[in-house]
């Protein structure tokens, strides 16, 4: 398979600048994710590598050799696009077999490719079926079947599975990343969805309006987020925000939530981090819902709360968490994961910490990470 590297690529429509200055490179045999949200940049990057659009600057090589002057024909890859569009008229079989006719490869070599991908993906019985017969799921499975047949140098996937309702969805995860790792082929995939791209990615790349906010494996990108938009976009559900304020008080760094709860901050990296930056004492405190500890009694790093709601989830409850009023007016409320065991009821008076190993803080100017 085929390593690729995006050098300083731009792509503009007028005066929108899709692509602005990336740099990626994709590892051989690697499942890399592109990750963000309806107009990042994650499809025009996809078809700038495909050659179906052309970039305004930067450079694209596949195993080191520069293709931007390549047609699409010559780069040898497979586009999996979201809607897998078959051919009406032809069956599974024809509809797989189409991509290998202008090949002019042999009629064995060709059925055997069929065959093969076909079991692999489980559908070796509707290889007669015309594609007004099938499932979505199965369409799915045949659309990535044509694709896969070709054995290119690259699969590029354009949220393939989108489309399909939720259990399919997860079925299809796993299908394609085991899949994946069966024919060893380096992977570009785009999603929109941040639980496909935890699940299924080797590294994740983060874009929002054109531009990388960071690149790296699924637990980096989850526990060491680069700066707020990357925290508030990965996670189910998404991390807890709460604004704050920094202040010392003989040695001890401690922050203040919505003007009056203070909590001591007892990590040493981050509490000598904290003294020792130029940083705003605004900040904006970060916190996973399963780093959110509830417990019935007071300890010594705890502040008392009220519960607002819960959502018993059969494996686990989400208890919404009302800390009170912020200087605004606004309900302040904080979401932490618990076990289903736990029994909570609307109003309850709780008391509420922090694992303070696992809290994240962010310049409220500028969205970066402090660490």
């Amino acid at each position: 398979m085929t390593a690729v590297k995006l050098e300083n690529l731009t792509k503009r429509f007028d005066e929108v600048v899709a692509l602005d200055n990336i740099n990626l490179e994709i590892n051989n045999e690697e499942f890399f994710v592109l990750l963000g949200q309806t107009g990042a940049g994650k499809t025009t990057s996809l078809r700038c590598i495909a050659g179906l659009d052309r970039p305004d600057e930067g450079s694209i090589y596949f195993d080191g050799e520069r293709i931007n002057d390549f047609i699409p024909a010559e780069r040898d890859v497979a586009f999996v696009f979201q809607s897998h569009i078959l051919y009406p008229h032809l069956t599974v079989y024809q509809n797989m077999a189409f991509p290998l006719y202008p090949r002019e490869l042999p009629e064995p070599e060709i059925n055997r490719r069929v065959n093969d991908i076909a079991e692999m993906l489980h559908i070796g019985h509707l290889l007669q079926r015309k594609p007004n017969q099938l499932s979505g799921g199965e369409t799915q499975r045949v659309g990535l079947g044509r694709a896969m047949v070709r054995h290119p140098r690259l699969f590029l996937m354009d949220e393939p599975i989108s489309n399909l309702d939720a259990k399919l969805r997860a079925e299809m995860r796993a299908e394609i990343k085991w899949r994946q790792r069966q024919l060893e082929a380096t992977t570009l995939y785009v999603t929109h969805d941040q639980i496909e791209a935890m699940s299924m990615a080797d590294r994740i790349a983060v874009l929002d309006r054109g531009c990388i906010q960071q690149v790296g494996t699924p637990k980096e990108v989850y526990h060491s987020p680069a700066n707020l938009l990357v925290a508030n976009f990965i996670g189910n559900p998404s991390i807890n925000l709460i604004p704050c304020n920094l202040v010392i008080v003989d040695d001890k760094t401690i922050l203040t939530l919505i003007g009056r709860l203070q909590i001591e901050i007892k990590n040493n990296r981050l509490t000598h981090a904290l003294i020792g930056s130029r940083m705003s004492s605004d900040l904006i405190l970060g916190v996973h819902p399963e780093d959110v500890v509830v417990g019935s009694d007071q300890d010594g790093g705890s502040v008392a709360a009220e519960v607002y709601g819960f959502e018993p989830l059969g494996a686990e409850t989400i208890v919404d968490i009302s800390l009170g009023k912020s200087q605004e007016g606004t309900d302040v409320v904080v979401k932490a994961r618990t076990a289903p065991t736990h029994d909570v009821r609307i109003g309850q008076k709780i008391w509420m910490s922090f694992v303070p190993e696992r809290i994240h803080l962010f310049d409220n100017e500028t969205g970066e990470a402090l660490l």
